[in-house]
């Protein structure tokens, strides 16, 4: 029966997005260590059994919840820096955005925090750079192309960006004594003007 094949379907799909907001509201709140299967599914109103048919167990829950933390973060970026008509004011743009985002409250200690914790840096660097991390890329490599960058290797200045940012982020939500944005930016402005072609004691003019 269509019908009802399409509603057990819908009640499915329900059921996953129910555990996706649930888990990232308690891992965020409480961090991975602390949070259980248990408390979880009691949360999401649901049984184990119901867990486990979407997910194999809280690392896989946790590794879905990181995805969807990184994809927004992605798009925030993106649509900040799309609105910049010019190319070198859409990086800085998007460096702005990432750092306003990567610090939102339960944004900072998914994504951040426990994600290379509890899935190892290899696999969290891998997430990362198919998201935020490509996006840099991405713009990175158009500067270089359309001749805003200096001729140097793109990709070890974007790994060092990404770094460079990635921990920014998490100075400024350090919860014992939070960063200051602005001084954050008076240092990371530097290293981003340092990346440009030199443009002659006339170019501003």
């Amino acid at each position: 029966m269509p019908e009802a094949t399409g509603a057990r379907a819908r009640q499915r799909e329900q059921t996953r997005r129910t555990l996706l907001r649930e888990g990232r509201r308690l891992f965020a709140a409480h961090g991975y260590a602390d949070v259980s299967l248990s408390g979880i599914v009691a949360a999401a109103r649901v049984t184990k059994g119901a867990l486990y048919h979407h997910f194999d167990g809280k690392p896989a829950l946790f590794r879905a919840v990181l995805d969807e933390v990184q994809e927004e973060v992605a798009d925030a970026v993106a649509a900040t820096a799309d609105a910049e008509p010019d190319p070198w004011d859409r990086l800085t743009a998007g460096c702005r955005a990432f750092l306003a985002a990567a610090t939102a409250p339960g944004v900072r200690r998914i994504m951040l925090v426990d994600g290379p914790a509890v899935l190892g840096w290899s696999a969290w660097r891998e997430m990362d750079e198919a998201n935020s991390a490509r996006h840099l890329a991405d713009a990175l490599a158009g500067l270089a192309a359309s001749g805003v960058l200096a001729d140097r290797p793109v990709e070890p200045a974007a790994r060092l960006l990404s770094g460079a940012m990635n921990e920014a982020a998490l100075w400024l939500a350090d919860p014992r004594a939070p960063g200051d944005p602005d001084a954050v930016w008076e240092a990371l402005e530097p290293m981003l003007e340092s990346l440009r072609a030199s443009r002659g004691p006339d170019a501003d003019r």
